[in-house]
C-alpha cells in the first residue's frame, strides 16, 4: 500500500517546454552581452581613433601657424 501512496516526480510537457524557453533565452541573453561587449570595445577602438585624428589636424595648423610667424619674424 505504501507503494501505491508515494509517487515519484514525472517531467510534464508544459514545464519542460517552459525550462527550455528559460535555457534559450538565457543563452539568447549571453549571446546579446557578447556582442554589447565587442561592440563597445569597437567603439573605443574608433573613439580612440577619432582622438587622434583631432590631435593631428590641430598639430598640423599649429606647425602651419608656426611656420607662418618664423617666415615673418627674420
Amino acid at each position: 500500500m505504501t507503494e501505491l501512496r508515494t509517487k515519484e516526480p514525472f517531467a510534464c510537457a508544459p514545464s519542460m517546454r517552459l525550462e527550455s524557453h528559460e535555457r534559450v533565452s538565457k543563452l539568447q541573453f549571453e549571446a546579446l552581452n557578447d556582442k554589447f561587449s565587442r561592440i563597445e570595445g569597437l567603439i573605443e577602438r574608433l573613439e580612440k581613433r577619432l582622438w587622434l585624428a583631432v590631435y593631428g589636424v590641430a598639430g598640423v595648423i599649429l606647425a602651419q601657424a608656426f611656420l607662418g610667424l618664423m617666415k615673418v619674424a627674420p
